[in-house]
């Protein structure tokens, strides 16, 4: 049975099927609008830095064949065939976008889906309305993302621009075309069901009984109908240019004679050489923010007041460079980051939380938003289970807030590093101190570590699990140890562990570096023990 994806929704893919060899369907459609849909390969830095990997009408396959364009089949819009296991390891994600092709908006489609079929059996599928979507003219769908393994995404995140907007996002241009071309493409075949009435067979898998065909078929769908897919429309496509490489630099002049530094002029960064001199009978130019001399015997041009640059538009503060990107660059490095997932780091201290994905809301320390876009509500969370018992105990009060909506909420407390923990069903135990933000989605207890000499008597703990992420906060950049059976890690330190291993609370007495008289130097420790596999995380900080 197929799972239904929601929104933010993530998985493993070997948790879905075993097979590496996958058809993906799209189904969008709108009365009197057209589509074209698309699948991008994409680097580590999700950039299309190989625009071969582009996959669309004009250009449906990529080179060794591990993405294939497949066209309408089987009730699905377009198609596409997708071997995971002969994907370049260049290529770290699979972006499958649709963007409109003409006047419209995302809002005005019916409902559709992207789905994944293994061996002829739908394993999952992203169902979503025009319902979700605003003025969008491109939407991200879903994504395979390799994360140790391939994963994969229900992503529907728009952009205004369409294509344009969308290529920019992954760090191409669109260049349109002069003319179009003289013939149009062929359409991609559809698989053709086997002469015998048996199932077609899986992926890449031929019966065992037969002789390996050339073109196996690799389990798509059956076709609802037996008439002909629809002929996608044929247009101009546009061409794509991944980014432009750096210019060439020229070779360096001659050095200044020995002994002597050479001096750079205005507008120069020390070390490089100076210019080189005009050819005889020729002026040499202007230094950087003067104006050019006018040839020999000739007047400057009364068209600019004199003593400002030839080619600077008048009201233009003199010294300033004519392209006006010097607030733009100064402010580039700093622009809000959108990856189409839920959270998404935007520095080391700031995280943004997409509220519209995932269908549930998030649970966060009260006083931690710094900022939010769209409509958003937020309300308070009985922190009982855990406020009180800590507050009481501890003094580190932990107030909640929920945080629901359609919007962006910013997350940040006291310049401390945020680490999102991703979680596929498994569980981990997080110091209540270092919880920063969290799904609702996520199951959660808390659990308390009692020893004689530890701050308040006690070290509460909380305990994740589910499918979800967690947020937590360090003073400084963690590392994460192996637990063997001599680990031990100060209680103020310690951020968070496997769920499995075992914490006993160790009492010793050690002479620390700046101990005085009259100090004991007693100190508290936990002791960690478990199996091979299990961790702790532990921070360069104490309390």
């Amino acid at each position: 049975m197929a799972r239904e994806f929601q929104r933010g929704h993530k998985a493993k893919i070997s948790d879905l099927t075993p097979g590496t060899d996958l058809y993906v369907g799209v189904q969008i459609a709108a009365p009197g609008l057209t589509f074209d849909i698309s699948c991008f390969g994409l680097d580590a830095h999700e950039q299309l830095s190989d625009d071969r990997y582009f996959i669309f009408f004009n250009q449906p396959k990529s080179p060794e064949e591990s993405i294939q364009l497949l066209g309408a089949q089987s009730g699905d819009t377009e198609s596409f065939r997708v071997t995971l296991d002969r994907i370049p390891a260049a290529i770290q994600k699979l972006s499958f976008t649709a963007t409109l092709d003409g006047s419209g908006q995302m809002s005005q489609i019916g409902p559709g889906y992207i789905r994944i079929v293994a061996g002829g059996e739908e394993v999952v599928r992203y169902a979503f309305t025009g319902s979700e979507f605003t003025t969008e003219r491109a939407v991200m769908l879903g994504d395979f993302y390799l994360k140790d393994v391939w994963r994969f995404a229900a992503v529907g995140q728009g952009f205004d621009g369409g294509l344009d907007a969308l290529l920019k996002n992954f760090g191409g241009e669109v260049a349109e075309e002069e003319a179009p071309p003289a013939a149009a493409p062929a359409a991609a075949p559809g698989f053709a069901p086997p002469a015998q009435a048996a199932a077609p067979p899986a992926f890449g898998a031929p019966p065992a009984a037969q002789a390996p065909q050339p073109a196996p078929s690799f389990g798509a769908p059956p076709a609802p109908t037996p008439s002909p897919a629809p002929q996608q429309p044929m247009h101009a496509a546009p061409t794509i240019a991944a980014p432009l490489a750096p210019q060439t630099p020229q070779a360096p002049q001659a050095p200044s004679p020995y002994g002597q530094p050479q001096q750079p002029q205005f507008g120069q960064v020390p070390g490089q050489g100076a210019p080189p001199a005009p050819p005889f009978g020729q002026q040499a130019p202007a230094p950087y923010g003067q104006p050019a001399p006018a040839p020999y015997g000739q007047q400057p041009p009364m068209s600019m007041p004199p003593g400002v640059p030839q080619g600077m538009p008048q009201g233009v503060p003199q010294g300033v460079p004519a392209t006006g990107a010097g607030l733009q660059a100064a402010l580039q490095p700093y622009k809000e980051t959108a990856t189409g997932q839920r959270w998404t780091p935007q520095n080391q201290q700031l995280m943004r939380v997409d509220l519209t994905m995932g269908g549930s809301g998030v649970l966060a320390r009260q006083g931690s938003m710094v900022m939010y876009q769209g409509k958003v509500d937020f309300g308070y969370k009985s922190a009982g289970f855990v406020g009180r018992a800590v507050g009481n105990a501890t003094g580190q009060e932990m107030q909640l807030m929920r945080c629901t909506g359609r919007g962006q909420v910013f997350l940040a407390e006291e310049g401390s590093h945020l680490h999102p923990i991703e979680l596929q069903g498994d569980a981990i135990c997080v110091s209540a101190e270092s919880v920063l933000a969290f799904d609702e989605s996520l199951q959660y207890e808390v659990r308390r570590v009692e020893g004689h000499g530890i701050p308040g008597g006690a070290l509460f703990t909380m305990q994740f699990q589910g499918t979800g992420t967690v947020i937590v906060k360090t003073h400084g950049t963690p590392v994460v140890l192996p637990v063997t059976p001599t680990t031990f890690a100060d209680c103020n330190a310690v951020v968070a562990w496997s769920a499995a291993s075992q914490v006993i609370v160790s009492t010793q007495v050690r002479l620390r570096r700046n101990a005085y008289p009259g100090h004991s130097g007693e100190t508290v420790n936990l002791q960690f023990r478990g199996a091979p596999g299990n961790f702790i995380v532990v921070q360069p900080y104490e309390v």
